[in-house]
């Protein structure tokens, strides 16, 4: 998908949840169903923000089943690059906005004979769509979910009401009370799948933890969307279309190019998927890689880069766009 076909919706409701989260509901403007969704799934919310078009990825959160509406849930994030702070300072009930169709790298595996998920703060979201599906389905699950104090933590109590206790742990840093990562992991059965979201502190944190104790990978599920870091302004010469784009301060290559009006490949928009892998046609300083896609070597390559979260320091920076 560049951009690809975006549905337009309404904001049909928007819910505060906790401190700094805010859940919205968002209805097609044709009054069709939705398109289906699996568990683990995000869409792309585009914000026309003043001059500014915004694009960031929020996992679906709605039951997959229920084809009426998505929802998604949105921490304010504190020096907001502008996305969530738009949407909790200016979107509003009947707002219309555009959603992307839904893509999903963080999809249950469905051999596993049990589901470990363990979320962090608001990496809880995926969690929920999942565990509709896997109860469901009748699957094996259970989730230990990590806030920083009950009245932060979203969906604390609706979780534990509808899971019930067993299935369902809540720890509260507040409290001194942490997740028992390594204990967890050694006492689970074969055939046990891990899914992990949330701080990615955290999520190196379990991915380690669980490589050490003996887990193949293959059984170790993450996702993290990284954000576009701020740093200096620089200039991009875009060899294809001719262009010299000038990147700000607080603005990704990704959306600085879409600004230019040139259409650029993404899916996930974090740095995760590889769709935004664009050429390096010429690079005089020094690439800032901030994605998890690219290994090492191809990072100290120079000949290839993440437009939608790394940046560039030195004098000339020239794309294959």
């Amino acid at each position: 998908m560049s951009g690809g076909t975006e549905i337009p919706v309404r904001v049909a409701k928007v819910t505060p949840v906790a401190e700094r989260i805010k859940r919205f509901r968002f209805e097609r403007l044709d009054g069709k169903p939705m398109p289906y969704f699996s568990g683990g799934a995000h869409v792309i919310v585009s914000m026309n923000d003043e001059a500014h078009v915004r694009r960031n990825a929020y996992s679906l959160m709605s039951p997959p089943h229920d084809c009426s509406a998505y929802e998604i849930s949105v921490l304010r994030v504190e020096e907001s690059r502008g996305g969530s702070a738009f949407m909790h300072d200016k979107v509003r009930e009947g707002d219309e906005l555009k959603v992307s169709y839904p893509v999903n790298f963080f999809q249950p595996d469905w051999r596993g004979r049990k589901h470990l998920l363990i979320a962090g703060g608001i990496g809880i979201t995926p969690f929920i769509a999942m565990m509709e599906q896997f109860s469901r389905e009748g699957a094996n699950f259970e989730l230990h979910y990590a806030v920083r104090s009950l009245d932060q933590g979203a969906y604390c109590r609706e979780l534990v009401e509808q899971y019930g206790s067993q299935r369902v742990k809540i720890y509260c840093d507040s409290d001194r009370n942490f997740i028992p990562v390594s204990r967890l992991l050694e006492s689970q059965p074969l055939g046990t799948h891990l899914y992990v979201c949330g701080p990615a502190g955290m999520i190196d944190g379990v991915l380690k933890t669980g490589i050490q104790a003996g887990w193949p990978e293959q059984n170790l599920h993450s996702e993290r969307f990284l954000s576009s870091q701020p740093g200096k302004p620089f200039s991009i010469v875009l060899t294809r279309s001719g262009k010299t784009v000038h990147v700000g301060h607080h603005e990704s290559m990704l959306e600085a190019i879409e600004a230019a009006g040139v259409d650029a490949p993404y899916l996930c928009r974090g740095g995760a998927c590889g769709q935004c892998e664009t050429g390096v046609a010429v690079c005089d300083g020094k690439l800032l890689h901030n994605d998890v896609y690219l290994n090492d070597e191809e990072k100290a390559s120079d000949r290839k880069v993440m437009i939608c979260v790394s940046r560039f320091e030195g004098s000339a920076l020239h794309l294959d766009l």
